[in-house]
């Protein structure tokens, strides 16, 4: 499959591409610039919100606007563009990570300690009303989340484990039972980071270290990998009129001599069928 450049940046650390339907625009954070960019691949128009802490995704609301997972808590922009706070949760040396929404218009917003120790980050679930309830609290870096076509599974990534693992996903009531692994990705070949599952229930992992993104079938067999020139891939996602078209963000941050493509989105058109994702019902 060949890439394309969809987006020419120098993003420290872009992450979490999500593909607004509603808009017709890409969303996509650069965690430690604390920007939330969007990206509308048929007029070519960019945007850029500064946010004033470090923001680790960016995902649309059923209202318009968006809810932002920041190193402090859960913040929301309104679709006038005003800012407010929707849960203020701040713990020194933490910050948040990558997020998705749920099946049922939930948020699940990871955290990781900057220093990356193992037992500092959590994965928890935010409803509307702005009921919380941890799911994970024994996590290093939390990353990639998200469910099969049906949403009976939820697939999850704690990236030093080197694992994607699934879970049991309860429809009804968002809990989540019988973790164990889906998939693993051997030494040397880098660290799953985001992901995306398509309309074929195959899961698509971006390869932080790793310079691809692999799909893995429903039963975890490795079936395509995606080779690219930038080390740092961080997450995936699929966009454009028919949601064939894969978003692939990437980063710079502590690499001596970057590619002059690390940190700028990457496409490759026509890679698949992707689902339409849920917007936050808050």
């Amino acid at each position: 499959m060949t890439y394309e450049v969809a987006v020419r940046a120098e993003a420290a650390l872009g992450e979490g591409p999500t593909w607004d339907a509603d808009a017709g625009r890409l969303i996509w954070v650069d965690i430690l610039g604390c920007r939330v960019h969007t990206y509308d691949p048929v007029s070519g128009r960019r945007t850029v919100r500064t946010t004033e802490q470090h923001v680790g995704a960016a995902k649309p609301r059923a209202g318009g606007g968006l809810v932002l997972n920041l190193r402090d808590g859960i913040g929301v922009v309104d679709p006038d563009g005003t800012f407010r706070t929707l849960r203020h949760d701040p713990v020194p040396g933490r910050r948040a990570n990558d997020a998705a929404v749920a099946p049922d218009g939930s948020l699940w917003a990871g955290t990781m300690r900057y220093d990356e120790a193992p037992g500092g980050g959590t994965l928890s679930r935010l409803t509307g009303d702005g009921t919380v309830t941890t799911v994970l609290d024994d996590v290093a870096v939390s990353n990639g989340t998200g469910w099969s076509p049906d949403g009976r599974l939820m697939y999850y990534i704690d990236s030093p484990t080197r694992r994607i693992d699934v879970f049991d996903h309860d429809t009804g009531t968002g809990r989540v039972t019988g973790r164990r692994p889906f998939a693993s990705v051997e030494e040397g070949a880098g660290f799953p980071d985001g992901l995306t599952v398509d309309a074929d229930g195959c899961v698509w992992v971006a390869l932080w270290g790793g310079s691809a993104v692999r799909r893995y079938t429903p039963d975890g067999t490795l079936d395509r990998v995606i080779d690219l020139p930038v080390p740092l891939v961080t997450a995936c996602a699929f966009g454009g009129a028919g949601l064939t078209d894969l978003y692939i963000t990437t980063a710079r941050t502590g690499l001596t001599a970057p590619h002059p493509l690390a940190g700028s989105v990457l496409v490759v058109p026509g890679a698949g069928e992707g689902l339409r994702q849920p917007a936050f019902r808050g």
